[in-house]
């Protein structure tokens, strides 16, 4: 009984590191890098990073070119910021914003299944934590469901930002000809794997212990009583 706590406990840090990863992948703004292309240097160009609720347009004055070669930037250099929050359940400016009228279904999408990720990751959290007490470890099954579902969510909200960066630069109407996936991307890959992976492991631990010896099972039975 201790050890399948032992084994619960270094997975929940995990769960743990997992919970912070995807939080700060949700708050934070830089899933993505968009930039356009520079023609001449010497003067301002405009590069953009987004998230699920914001996005920030940045002006970068450019001496010189960037070697990492992703057009105006990098997104670091000092330059005026504007940041606006999607207005998600309204119409008009997040598409003239973006240039392209599919972008705000695309974040809609993906904040939503964020939301849902984060829903099972509290309702995960709650029964491993209840499941320390007597005769309640029965709830480590469905705890590692819903951090399983949590991590299925997570990469699936990473896999529509991807197809929404990909459209944009894809499209004739939009001015971004260069973008690389940032930081806050990252953390949500991070929490996927570690979410995922204890989740399984939750349920692996759930999961009744198998006789060490093919006897025992054998031995352990009742004999039958002989009338």
């Amino acid at each position: 009984m201790e050890d399948k706590k032992t084994k619960v406990r270094i997975t929940l840090f995990f769960i743990l590191v997992g919970i912070s990863t995807m939080f700060a992948a949700v708050v934070t703004d830089h899933w993505a890098v968009l930039s356009p292309r520079v023609e001449q240097l010497n003067t301002t160009c405009q590069a953009a990073h987004f998230g699920l609720w914001r996005l920030c347009l940045k002006s970068i004055y450019i001496q010189e070119p960037d070697p990492k070669g992703k057009g105006c930037g990098p997104i670091s250099l000092p330059g005026e910021q504007n940041c606006s929050y999607f207005k998600h359940f309204t119409s008009g400016e997040d598409a003239k914003m973006f240039q392209v009228k599919t972008q705000k279904e695309y974040n809609i999408s993906a904040a939503a299944i964020a939301i849902i990720s984060v829903g099972f990751m509290i309702l995960g959290t709650i029964c491993t934590l209840v499941s320390f007490k007597k005769s309640l470890d029965y709830l480590l099954k469905p705890a590692g469901m819903f951090f399983t579902f949590a991590g299925l969510c997570i990469i699936i909200s990473v896999e529509v930002i991807r197809q929404s960066v990909k459209r944009m630069i894809d499209s004739d109407e939009t001015v971004w000809i260069e973008y690389y996936y940032s930081w806050s991307f990252a953390c949500a890959c991070a929490a996927f794997i570690l979410l995922f992976l204890s989740g399984i492991a939750l349920l692996l631990i759930s999961m009744p212990q198998m006789p060490q010896n093919p006897w025992e099972t054998c031995m352990d039975a009742e004999p039958e009583t002989q009338e």
